[in-house]
């Protein structure tokens, strides 16, 4: 059994803007589908790096698009979900229900 690679918040995030994009998704579109979606602002340069550290550990893949003009000859780095990444949101879903639960705090009840 593959070790377990657990997911920090913004590793989280970046994963579910990922799942929102479909194939194909580069660093511009997921800061787009964070910040509207999740209200945050955030850099290219934590998104990559979230992105390495995320390839590193399986829970997404990338390949190499073509070389653009419009990029002055580079290519973009597509990126996607794994089947154990996703595996791995569903994980901290289920764990981040469970912890929720029964909060009366974080349910706009007094205690």
């Amino acid at each position: 059994m593959p070790k377990r690679s657990y997911l920090g918040n913004f590793e989280l995030i970046v994963m579910l803007a990922l799942i929102r994009l479909g194939e194909n998704a580069y660093g511009v579109p997921i800061a787009q589908e964070i910040e509207a979606k999740g209200g945050r602002e955030v850099s290219l340069a934590g998104i990559y790096a979230t992105l390495d550290r995320l390839e590193t550990k399986g829970l997404v893949s990338s390949e190499l698009g073509e070389p653009t003009r419009e990029r002055g000859g580079r290519a973009k780095r597509y990126f996607q979900v794994t089947p154990r990444g996703l595996h791995e949101v569903r994980q901290t879903q289920q764990a981040l229900k469970r912890l929720w639960q029964d909060l009366p705090q974080l349910q706009g009840k007094t205690v």
